[in-house]
């Protein structure tokens, strides 16, 4: 792996593996045992848009791991007075380990990869959002065990969460199903990718996709770059809310997850995020135990020794 630019360019062996690296580092920071895999490192965080998980958790995250992460703004950067990315890459690799970048478009990530010569994380993109779909998965097996052969359940937005979570549940063995109003629906890359796949179903209906589910998992109707939109998608998506009358479709035993900030009421009601609250804030802790496994596999040389 050099690069995590989208969950659909890795296989099962490589999600795998970086889950099973989250869960020695989360087991080593529990117990006081955190070691300084990354002594040295210099991590640059281009954010072209605004975060509180992705931020903390790689900048907390690779302060654990001995390195030292810079904070970019757009707004500090020459690419916000115009320098081609591929310029940036040029000079932040003669600076830098590796670059994580939270930006708009997947051609931004890539290009920025392209001319790189050091690794290159996406920390999110309209795309994608790989980082969380693997503190996600992280967090279902810890919960249940195991992934293969469970079913989740998304219920809301065609964004860039539902492309990644279809990507992650497909490649890892899950079943998934996603509930979405007509003209919301994943990108058209994932839909033709996932259609023929069985274990994938997209439907407008949110008890057909929630019937017998493990995971129920649900993201704020109007992401980032859709402001104006809210009162449209407001309409839009009465009735794909995740409350008590959809958990009674899903198993008894279902975990329900959310990425945050949520919007309770909305998305999900408070009585079934307060009920879930445990789950849902171990999946956002996750995040800072998944990203240093994917700097610690993308920047050590020698990773034998973990």
């Amino acid at each position: 792996m050099k690069h995590l630019l989208k969950l659909m360019d890795l296989g099962k062996e490589e999600i795998t593996k970086i889950l099973n690296l989250a869960d020695q580092l989360k087991y080593e920071r529990k117990n006081n045992l955190n070691k300084k895999y990354l002594e040295g490192k210099k991590l640059g965080m281009i954010f072209e848009k605004s975060s509180t998980r992705t931020r903390v958790s790689f900048e907390a995250g690779m302060y654990e791991l001995g390195g030292h992460a810079l904070f970019l703004s757009s707004n500090d950067l020459q690419i916000g007075r115009g320098e081609p990315i591929q310029d940036t890459a040029r000079v932040l690799s003669r600076y830098l380990d590796c670059i994580m970048i939270r930006t708009f478009a997947q051609e931004e990530v890539e290009k920025l990869a392209k001319y790189a010569t050091i690794p290159v994380i996406n920390g999110l993109t309209d795309f994608e959002h790989p980082c969380q779909v693997l503190a996600d998965l992280m967090t279902i097996r810890e919960y249940k065990g195991t992934l293969a052969g469970l079913k989740m359940c998304y219920i809301g937005d065609g964004n860039n969460m539902a492309n990644s979570l279809i990507a992650g549940a497909l490649k890892t063995g899950m079943r998934i199903s996603v509930a979405c109003p007509e003209g919301y629906e994943p990108h058209n890359t994932v839909m033709q990718w996932a259609a023929p796949n069985p274990d994938f179903l997209c439907t407008t209906d949110v008890f057909e996709a929630a019937k017998d589910a493990d995971v129920l998992y649900t993201d704020v109707w109007a992401s980032m770059g859709h402001e104006k939109e809210v009162q449209i998608r407001t309409e839009a998506f009465k009735g794909y809310q995740i409350n008590r009358k959809v958990t009674a479709s899903a198993k008894p035993d279902a975990i329900v997850l959310h990425c945050l900030p949520a919007h309770r009421e909305q998305e999900i009601t408070e009585e079934v995020f307060e009920q879930h609250a445990k789950e849902i804030f171990e999946q956002a802790e996750n995040r800072i135990h998944a990203q240093k496994a994917i700097m610690v596999l993308l920047m050590k040389d020698a990773i034998g020794s973990c």
